[in-house]
């Protein structure tokens, strides 16, 4: 009796080890995006998407366009490379089911009085987790 519960145990301890470590792969690519839109650091934000990716976002005439992850990342092209924009991002929460994610990311620019909730959709490909869809809004008051 006691070695099936010295099993039952052991799986569980390789259960969450394993869900850690997926947490923990999927926070790298988040934190690709976030480091890469704040820095201004198009190759690390581009390697945080698949190729195909597609970013459904509100623009500036308040249109609502669907982009690429080349497109996106041209917003940050024309920024000093490394220099802190002001954008800063918090995860605050991921969901994993087996091989897809949803994840949910707080983007804020304190300096503009501005807040953004960003929602990722992140597929498991090749042992890495990558960003296939993204949409945002912004909730702030002044908005």
């Amino acid at each position: 009796m006691k070695s099936y519960v010295f099993a039952f145990i052991l799986v569980c301890i390789v259960q969450i080890s394993n869900a850690q470590s997926e947490t923990s792969l999927i926070e790298k690519t988040l934190q690709n995006y976030i480091d890469g839109s704040s820095y201004n650091k198009i190759p690390q934000l581009e390697s945080a998407f698949t190729e195909d990716a597609t970013l459904y976002l509100t623009t500036k005439d308040g249109l609502f366009k669907r982009f690429t992850p080349t497109e996106y990342s041209g917003f940050f092209k024309n920024k000093a490379l490394g220099t802190f924009n002001g954008r800063y991002g918090k995860i605050l929460a991921i969901e994993i089911v087996k091989d897809i994610a949803t994840a949910k990311v707080e983007i804020s620019f304190p300096e503009r009085g501005m807040l953004y909730i960003d929602l990722f959709l992140l597929k498991k490909k090749n042992e890495a987790w990558k960003i296939i869809s993204k949409t945002a809004t912004r909730v702030d008051e002044n908005k």
